[in-house]
């Protein structure tokens, strides 16, 4: 990564098979590959442009969900935490995502055994962790990631989940540390103080560098709102994705340069 790089970027592009991912809570869809691989091109000029150097990791054949790359691994200062799916057809997605964190030079350990764990229901806020428990992630999962991260100083939180696929398609957090969510999809008072939102894609942002914040175009109220408040929105088209459940959230996994020492 460059000197002035908030960090690395890593990406999956979609392959032509995309429309046979995953659904779970939502009514299947026609899903265009064509146009979805326009919008992962616009994805990645985004992150680009907000100054993150975007690197592509291999593709997984036969796993249409794998650019949903975030589910795959959990980094958490120097460490990367490789998951387990709880959707058994994924985790053949692992080798790649291993290969691209370890080229990386991050200390690699994994979910294994009976532990299932998605990155999706994971979201990272100071020195807290907060784990969604629900249908992809188990109590073993959330035991082993608490043992991996415990001596990087952080804390892990179970937050019990209804009626949502991932913890980050309920609630994701600004670069104040102020949450955005769906109260309705979380265990009451999980996150008080939460700011709730009416788009449900609103409740997806990506803290991008200083007062950034990547969206989706579905959420232009909670855009205008964002931009009230003094954060810039850097709104993408990910219409193809979020028919299968995706978000912001889902197509990237930022590895952050090291802060400098005080």
């Amino acid at each position: 990564m460059t000197a002035l790089s908030p960090g690395i970027a890593l990406v999956r592009r979609p392959t032509e098979d995309l429309a046979d991912g995953i659904v779970t809570h939502l009514d299947r869809v026609p899903v265009d590959p064509g146009l979805a691989a326009e919008q992962h091109a616009g994805y990645r000029a985004a992150l680009a442009a907000a100054g993150w150097e975007v690197r592509e990791v291999d593709p997984a054949p036969g796993c249409p969900d794998a650019t949903f790359v975030e589910d795959s691994v959990v980094v958490v200062d120097g460490t990367a935490v490789l998951t387990r799916s709880g959707a058994e057809s994924r985790r053949a997605e692992g080798p790649g995502t291993e290969a691209a964190v370890r080229d990386l030079g991050l200390d690699v350990v994994r979910i294994d055994g009976d532990g299932t764990l998605d990155g999706g229901d994971v979201l990272q806020v100071g020195d807290t962790v907060y784990v969604g428990r629900g249908g992809r992630t188990n109590a073993e999962g959330i035991r082993q990631l608490r043992a991996h991260v415990a001596p990087l100083g952080r804390t892990v939180v179970p937050v019990r989940l209804g009626g949502v696929l991932h913890l980050k398609s309920a609630v994701t957090a600004l670069p104040d540390g102020t949450f955005l969510a769906l109260p309705e999809l979380l265990e009451p008072g999980a996150f008080p103080g939460a700011r709730p939102v009416t788009e449900e894609p609103g409740c997806h942002v990506v803290p991008l560098g200083g007062d950034q914040v990547l969206m989706s175009a579905s959420a232009p109220r909670t855009a205008d709102r964002l931009a009230d408040l003094g954060f810039t929105p850097v709104v993408v088209d990910i219409g193809e994705f979020e028919k299968l459940e995706g978000c912001v959230t889902c197509l990237s996994v930022l590895v952050r340069r090291p802060a400098p020492p005080a």
